[in-house]
């Protein structure tokens, strides 16, 4: 069935578009003509010894008038022609024929087709003016809607979904939108040419009228993001042109603000960059100089005064450069690792781990250290397996271990314990705690404590939380009710290997 057109609305519960104006009259709208014009015709026979002939031509003028507002204009018109008609016919004498008898009565008859066509006229721009209005209105009310959620989302993808939405409920369609590149539009040569020229295209636009659709450029020139194809695509349809360069005019505004606050992210990442390179080098260059200025001390005496100094000082001299030389290789291997972590722009490398292996790997080397065997494990057997870098997780455990080892006295719980979700293993002191205060920044990077009066870079609780958070994994501290720190790594347990994708 053809339509014609003079332009389209959004319908609002069917989320589809259809005609303004209403199709070719139909069987549907004749019928009612028909029952209309039966009608005033029976309730004129019904009132005939009733009322005057002038008051039957006023039955017939309100059915021409229902069939106005109801029907569509050329049906209308014909019901107004057969109005009169049907009242020549049955109540003007000589009744039962078209034949007018008296003047008076042809005159009538002229006035009441005259009144009828234009009352029919009038109702039907009423409608027309209706529906305008209320096309303005849904039009405003979409307009209103796109604008509040573009402001929300904070991704291209989410950003072209809703305004692919808007489109598609706007106009019948199919409706395509491109993102450009270099300012070149990705999509076909409308598009291209619409960005190129920094103007809209198609039917209505003086530019290649000859066109199925319409191609708004998303932007103004110097500022074009891309580029939209909007059907269908009407010469006389200049409100829905203005609707669909409204719509994109909104999702050009949003992609520019997204790009715009893309490059404000950027530039503020860059700053803080800067700031922590340069907070780094200031926390980093103390801690690095003062360790190698009592090696070189040390060195230089035992160099120039060897046959002078006495067998305990020399051993005190070589006990300094080994502490030292310790010292500075922990906060050497922590401050690469960590500024690896936090700039990484790749996964690290993980393989299928038993955890029972890194802790005794942990605790074999830590064991000189804890000359007094303060650490105290306990690690079931039949742990399930992690996937982990083994180096990253020895080394975390190895601050934590460390760190109860300078900052608490007494004994230091390691230990290990698994759910079907998650692993965790926690180590546990009898120290001093952590202050309120500290607790809120004991994994920001280069935080020291000074309630021990022990040296470091703080970095190593950084480092720690960077590596369980490389894991997938979470690193938290809590305080102990008699006492002390506990500081619990959980990492995930993911569905178990075969035993021959461990070969």
């Amino acid at each position: 069935m053809r339509y014609q057109y003079d332009w389209w609305y959004a319908d609002p519960i069917m989320n589809t578009s259809k005609p303004l104006m209403r199709q070719n009259p139909s069987a549907k709208n004749w019928l009612i003509l028909a029952l209309l014009l039966v009608l005033a015709t029976a309730v004129c026979f019904l009132l005939e010894t009733h009322v005057t002939l002038t008051s039957q031509s006023m039955i017939y003028v309100l059915a021409v008038v229902i069939a106005a507002y109801k029907l569509d204009w050329l049906t209308s018109a014909v019901g107004a022609i057969g109005a009169v008609f049907a009242l020549n016919f049955f109540f003007v004498p000589p009744r039962w024929t078209f034949e007018i008898e008296s003047q008076e009565h042809f005159i009538a008859l002229g006035v009441m087709l005259v009144l009828a066509l234009v009352i029919s006229r009038l109702a039907t721009g009423l409608r027309r003016e209706t529906e305008i209005a209320q096309l303005n209105e849904q039009r405003a009310q979409q307009l209103q809607g796109l604008a509040s959620h573009l402001s929300e989302v904070q991704t291209t993808e989410q950003m072209l979904q809703h305004a692919q939405q808007a489109l598609d409920t706007a106009f019948a369609g199919p409706n395509t939108l491109a993102l450009s590149k270099d300012g070149v539009a990705l999509t076909d040569d409308g598009m291209r040419q619409c960005v190129v020229d920094a103007a809209t295209l198609g039917p209505g636009t003086g530019r290649w009228p000859g066109l199925n659709a319409w191609y708004v450029p998303l932007g103004e020139k110097d500022q074009i993001t891309g580029a939209a194809c909007i059907k269908p695509a009407l010469a006389n349809d200049a409100a829905g042109l203005e609707h669909a360069q409204a719509l994109c005019a909104q999702l050009a505004q949003s992609l520019w603000r997204l790009r715009l606050t893309s490059k404000v992210q950027a530039a503020q990442t860059e700053v803080q960059r800067q700031q922590l390179q340069g907070t780094f080098l200031a926390a980093i260059s103390h801690d690095l100089r003062t360790p190698l200025a009592a090696i070189v001390g040390a060195a230089s005496s035992l160099q120039t005064q060897h046959d002078k100094l006495p067998m305990p000082e020399q051993a005190r001299l070589l006990g300094s450069i080994v502490s030292e030389a310790s010292y500075l290789s922990t906060l050497t291997e922590n401050t690469l690792q960590f500024v690896s972590l936090t700039n990484a722009t790749q996964e690290i490398k993980k393989d299928w781990e038993a955890m029972e292996e890194i802790v005794g790997a942990v605790l074999s080397r830590i064991r000189q250290r804890d000359v007094n065997r303060r650490i105290k494990s306990k690690v079931p057997e039949g742990l399930p397996l992690v996937k982990a870098d083994p180096v990253l997780i020895a080394q975390l455990i190895s601050n934590l271990l460390d760190n109860a080892l300078k900052y608490s006295d007494g004994a230091i719980d390691l230990t290990v314990q698994a759910d079907a979700k998650q692993l965790t293993v926690t180590v546990k002191d009898h120290g001093p705690g952590i202050s309120e205060a500290a607790q809120a920044v004991i994994f920001k990077p280069y935080t020291r404590s000074d309630q021990s009066g022990q040296r470091g870079a703080g970095l190593g609780l950084a480092l720690c939380k960077a590596i369980a958070q490389a894991h997938g994994g979470q690193l938290t501290f809590s305080a102990r009710k008699s006492g002390g720190s506990s500081f619990a790594l959980t990492l995930p347990i993911e569905t178990q290997p075969a035993a021959k994708e461990l070969l």
